[in-house]
């Protein structure tokens, strides 16, 4: 068992319902995929030390279907990231998205984004999110999943995982990172970011930046690029100018139609040159 996981208290039993609060009011362009034709809803899934909730969405008939991680923001597995993954299952895709902060707090009902980190998404350790996330991929192995035709994408605090997890599981296919942060101060929880593991990717890594991103500088955006590069890593990077943070959270204000929807096209198209489909 990887250290820091050997607490027994989870204090979310359940995933929230709706929108996380912080979050509100959620715009009149909200996106909302109807669960007709699938099999959506909550499951569990057995990790190292009990049991995490998960939102799984999958094509109503059939079986062996690729596999989509889907990576939460900070803001947890709430109605936005439930909708990205009825979105994958549309598509075909067994897409499941665990609620990786399960022991250490339920982010719903926090008021705004500094509570949220500090109480709860500081203490995450990343060590923790990786062994749910290979926990998560054999209970989609045993669940109609074709695990051999793996894929990740996360956004914001899951856009940094997704780099991370690249770098961990060499299984994986492909993954897709939504504005995750690529350079940081190391500490016990959080050693690494994706700058340092540039070098030991063992999955390509589609890479979905704003450039008008204020928490994302793009000096760290071609930093990223040169170590990519210097790797002869065959990840790619792409920065859509006029985008800020969160692009692609069609809930929020900073929702940039044209920007997200080039986004998901350019990652379906890499899932399917990679092998993810």
């Amino acid at each position: 068992m990887p250290k820091n996981l050997n607490r027994r208290t989870f204090i979310m039993a359940s995933l929230a319902t709706g929108f996380a609060v912080a979050t509100h009011p959620v715009t009149a362009q909200t996106i909302k995929t109807s669960p007709t034709g699938l099999v959506a809803g909550e499951v569990k899934i057995p990790v190292a030390d009990g049991t995490i909730p998960a939102y799984r969405a999958i094509p109503a008939s059939g079986t062996n279907f690729p596999v989509v991680l889907v990576v939460q923001e900070i803001f947890g597995v709430h109605e936005y990231i439930q909708d990205i993954c009825r979105r994958f299952a549309k598509l075909g895709y067994l897409a499941i998205a665990p609620e990786l902060y399960a022991r250490q707090g339920d982010v719903s009902k926090l008021n705004d984004i500094q509570e949220i980190i500090s109480k709860v998404v500081s203490k995450v350790p990343d060590a923790q999110v990786l062994s749910d996330l290979d926990a998560t991929v054999a209970w989609a192995a045993k669940s109609k999943g074709d695990v051999n035709r793996l894929g990740i994408t996360g956004f914001c605090w899951g856009g940094r995982i997704v780099w991370l997890y690249a770098a961990h599981n060499p299984k994986l296919k492909a993954g897709v990172a939504w504005y995750g942060r690529l350079v940081g101060e190391s500490t016990p929880l959080q050693p690494q970011y994706p700058i340092n593991v540039a070098a030991s990717l063992k999955a390509p890594v589609l890479g979905l930046y704003g450039g008008k991103d204020e928490g994302i500088p793009l000096s760290t955006v071609e930093k990223m690029r040169q170590a990519l590069k210097a790797a002869k890593q065959p990840s790619e990077i792409v920065v859509y100018p006029n985008a800020p943070h969160g692009f692609h959270a069609d809930y929020r204000p900073s929702y940039q139609k044209e920007a997200a929807e080039d986004g998901w096209k350019r990652l379906q198209a890499w899932f399917k040159e990679h092998g993810v489909v």
